[in-house]
């Protein structure tokens, strides 16, 4: 960081290259997070809930049910989930919902 600071650059040519790549490609990434791992998941743009399930296991999106989903920002202004419940910040979304960049993603399903 200090090297890229001397430099007057604010991101690293690699950071600004996987930013391009995604504009490009047309890439958006959600995450999950457990007790144990947070993870990062990538899609393509304007896909829908249970589809964006399905990169994870396909059993979540055959038994879809609803995602319970917080923006990155919002979590971070709360720090935790507990707080973003709290506040209201989390929502609950249907079939239809088309997933945004950087949203966290509880998938509720049954199978």
């Amino acid at each position: 960081q200090m090297f890229l600071d001397d430099l007057g650059v604010a991101e690293s040519g690699l950071d600004r290259l996987v930013k391009a790549s995604y504009t490009l490609l047309g890439l958006i990434s959600y995450l999950t997070s457990g007790e144990d791992e947070c993870r990062a998941w990538t899609i393509k743009k304007g896909t829908k809930a249970p589809q964006a399930a399905g990169k994870i296991h396909s059993d979540f999106e055959r038994g879809f049910i609803r995602a319970e989903v917080v923006s990155y920002e919002d979590l971070m202004a709360c720090g935790t989930m507990a707080a973003a419940r709290e506040k209201g910040l989390i929502r609950s979304e249907g079939k239809e919902y088309v997933v945004q960049d950087g949203d966290i993603i509880l998938f509720r399903f049954n199978v």
